[in-house]
């Protein structure tokens, strides 16, 4: 009876009137299938998500993040004042446009590669020997830092894993409920990161030996509260090298950026080869270095995966369902 007398009722209108009442009657009829789509999506998602489960026994020095979509990017403008950013306009910062991205489940390392973890990585010969260039950086809890990318992605190669992806870097910062930092929407200061403030660098921490006390030093690894997922220092302390080749921003990386479990440009091969048309890789975080202008989950800085010129970044790696699979028989043996 309701479709009769709207059907009816149009009749009447001016000409002028129609389309939109047209378009509105053909959404009441297609209503029914549109909602059976959608909840036949949200059905197959959440059989998705349920066949690919955190493992039953948790994984040593890793959290698991749960498959599903969270908000990668932001409107905001451009606030870092970096090298390599501040000459992008304000208006026109690199992590734009803000986008659904879907994830499946993986797992992440609690803290950044530590020295004294790289160092027993080098000693077995898996990994080049190497140490931070600057004095007061290689305590046995501060984050390995100074490594070119492929160190870094080697180091992650030869525990089972990899470089986290942007994607995942992010969703471990952000979650899957739109917040904006690991601890949620409060802004960011040194009770929950390592950032540079009106103390000074690394929250007013001095360096101890060397040169340059006031540029301040990494400090241990949880040295702040964990925050999402349990997980340490994603904000702050030490920038960390990600997988990804870096683009101008999502939109003109498109669909390597796109759709489920993105990998950036030149997804169908090994991240530590060559990619045409791209030389640097991306660094996330901010870090003890910089203010909180720079310390935010979407803020992405691009640098040569050379390290050169050389900077203090840090790392941590990720483990698909597969390789933690792989990780969990290791660890039971």
């Amino acid at each position: 009876m309701l479709k009769r007398i709207k059907l009816c009722f149009l009749v009447d209108l001016p000409h002028t009137f129609k389309v939109p009442w047209i378009t509105l009657i053909s959404f009441y009829l297609l209503a029914p299938s549109i909602g059976s789509a959608q909840l036949s999506d949200q059905g197959e998602t959440s059989q998705r998500e349920a066949s690919e489960p955190c493992l039953e026994t948790p994984l040593k020095g890793m959290a698991c993040i749960p498959s599903g979509a969270f908000t990668r990017g932001s409107e905001r403008p451009r606030t870092c004042r970096q090298g390599e950013v501040r000459r992008i306009p304000k208006d026109q910062p690199n992590h734009r446009p803000a986008s659904i991205i879907e994830l499946s489940t993986y797992y992440m390392d609690l803290t950044e590669v530590t020295y004294s973890a790289y160092q027993v990585c080098a000693k077995a010969k898996k990994c080049k020997p190497r140490r931070p260039q600057y004095a007061d950086y290689n305590a046995p809890q501060q984050p390995m830092v100074g490594l070119s990318w492929y160190e870094a992605d080697q180091y992650c190669r030869a525990q089972g894993k990899h470089l986290p992806t942007e994607a995942e870097w992010e969703k471990a910062a952000r979650g899957p409920d739109r917040e904006l930092y690991p601890w949620g929407n409060a802004d960011v200061d040194c009770q929950r990161a390592v950032i540079k403030d009106k103390s000074g660098r690394s929250c007013g921490v001095k360096k101890a030996r060397g040169k340059y006390p006031d540029k301040g030093k990494v400090l241990p690894v949880k040295s702040r509260p964990a925050g999402r997922y349990g997980i340490y220092d994603l904000i702050g302390n030490a920038e960390e090298w990600t997988a990804d080749w870096y683009s101008r921003d999502w939109e003109s990386c498109g669909q390597d950026c796109a759709g489920r479990d993105p990998q950036g440009p030149c997804p169908d091969q090994a991240p530590h080869q060559g990619c045409k048309g791209y030389r640097k890789k991306v660094v996330r975080g901010g870090s003890w270095y910089w203010p909180r202008e720079c310390a935010t989950s979407w803020t992405r800085r691009p640098h040569y995966p050379s390290n050169k010129p050389y900077h203090h970044f840090g790392f941590r790696c990720a483990a698909s369902l597969e390789e933690a699979r792989l990780l969990s028989k290791l660890d039971a043996h």
